[in-house]
């Protein structure tokens, strides 16, 4: 999923030589090949012009106010014999210009923040993201995101352990211009204090002991992608100041000597601790902090998103039966408040481990119950725990027990019965709590009551049961 930002090229009737088709990569490029140039369009990003040797237009200098402070690049052919000054000084006049020269690699976004305006992900492309955005502040945390794969800014994220600071990040990376290209993660405090600037920037043979060859480092790896620097507070100050210069320079030098290594990567880091308070305790630098609060932004603990643990529960159940090559299960819709009532401190890592383990442990039962989550009580106070009952309904009755038991007597009514009637209502129900059991789900639904996919779906029509599709896995991740 790729946002392009709008370049629009005015060539004044001069020739391009093609690299309009070349600038794709990083442009969604227009091109206005007329003497006399049009309005750029209002979603513009940049407005080229191409210069040869002429003043710039009437046309042209007329409209130059009605498109603000839009970036103007003015382009030269290489080679091409000075402008002079009045020339100069008439160009300038448009309002914010820079000149370059035309070549086939891309000019540079970023000349100023992207006023695109972007609807809203949908809730498939937030899915297709790897995470649950149907609460308002992940919603949020994915309008924040998509702003920052616009441009080549570093982004920090903060949030407690577990939040999904990792998923967001490639979140980020997948909707930039750069998402065929890698993307790196450095958990920077599993990483010894002595080999991360090694494995970070890089190393010469010879550069220390056992350095038997020329290394490259994580920056490196990510050239044309992304570096995810996770646990950033943890780096050491020497490190911090390697760092820094690779943020400003936009360059590596790796350990050992030789020469710097232009790089062109995204930086997106992370931290669970306050990084401002590392800089008030003298434990992070200054400088660098600057450098990477260029766009944060915080993701907030499950338990300020409830109303999303239902689906990040269903997701994880399918996903957990399919690594453990298990029966896919169901979750009871009792489970739900339980769920949504407990305080999560571990966040989506607890809850993903949850349902693991109560899979495993469930062995064949088809269906996981309110029981099969009640270890989670013991990790809570007496105090909370007695909230938490105190809060949660009996588990709702979906349907009347209308078979009969092996002592139950049945009798005809003297009146009789409708044989297909009663037959159907008993189908009608268990239908009906299949498909509740399954949220919908009418694979699943049929699974739990021994039918082919087709017969149910039979069966629901001839029953006249309506029910709204449901995606067979809903995404979510807890990094």
């Amino acid at each position: 999923m790729t946002f392009l930002p709008r370049l629009h090229w005015s060539t004044l009737g001069e020739s391009t030589g093609g690299v309009e088709h070349r600038w794709g990569s990083q442009w969604d490029v227009t091109m206005d090949r007329n003497v006399a140039p049009a309005l750029p369009p209002k979603e513009a990003e940049l407005w080229a012009i191409s210069v040869g040797n002429q003043e710039p237009p009437p046309s042209l200098v007329r409209m130059s106010g009605e498109v603000a402070a839009l970036p103007i690049l003015l382009l030269r052919e290489p080679g091409a014999t000075p402008i002079n000054t009045e020339f100069l000084a008439a160009w300038s006049e448009l309002g914010s210009v820079r000149w370059g020269i035309l070549k086939d690699e891309p000019p540079q976004t970023g000349l100023r923040p992207s006023t695109q305006e972007h609807p809203p992900l949908t809730a498939s492309q937030g899915l297709g993201l790897g995470l649950v955005g149907l609460s308002k502040a992940m919603q949020e945390v994915l309008a924040q995101a998509r702003a920052a794969s616009a441009t080549k800014a570093t982004v920090l994220l903060t949030g407690e352990s577990g939040t999904g600071k990792e998923v967001v990040a490639k979140a980020v990376h997948k909707m930039s211009a750069d998402c065929d290209g890698p993307f790196v993660a450095v958990h920077c405090g599993a990483i010894p204090e002595n080999l991360i600037e090694s494995e970070l920037f890089g190393y010469t043979k010879g550069a220390f002991t056992d350095a038997r060859k020329d290394t490259p480092g994580k920056f490196i790896e990510a050239q044309k992608g992304t570096i995810f620097l996770d646990e950033v507070a943890t780096m050491p100050t020497a490190a911090q100041v390697r760092l820094l210069r690779v943020l400003q320079e936009r360059e590596v030098q790796p350990l050992g000597g030789g020469g710097p290594i232009k790089i062109d990567v995204r930086v997106v880091v992370a931290t669970n601790q306050d990084l401002w308070e590392k800089v008030q305790e003298g434990a992070f630098r200054e400088d660098l902090f600057y450098r990477l609060d260029v766009v944060p932004i915080s993701l907030p603990p499950l338990r300020e998103r409830r109303e999303e643990i239902p689906y990040l529960a269903q997701h994880f159940l399918n996903r957990k039966a399919r690594e453990h090559g298990i029966y896919p299960k169901a979750l009871h819709p009792s489970v739900d408040p339980l769920l949504i009532a407990l305080p999560w401190p571990g966040n989506v890592r607890q809850l993903e481990n949850a349902i693991e383990r109560s899979i495993i442990l469930s062995a064949t039962r088809p269906v996981l119950t309110r029981e099969d989550f009640t270890f989670l009580l013991d990790r809570v106070t007496e105090i909370e725990e007695q909230a938490i009952l105190e809060n949660i309904p009996p588990a709702p009755q979906y349907i009347d027990p209308i078979l009969p038991t092996p002592n139950t007597v049945l009798e005809l009514p003297p009146d009789g019965l409708d044989l297909n009637q009663v037959v159907a209502d008993v189908e009608k129900k268990f239908m009906l709590q299949s498909l509740s059991v399954t949220r919908g789900n009418k694979k699943r639904a049929a699974e739990l009551l021994g039918l082919k996919r087709t017969t149910f779906l039979e069966k629901l029509k001839r029953l006249d049961i309506e029910v709204q599709d449901q995606d067979d896995d809903i995404g979510a991740d807890s990094e």
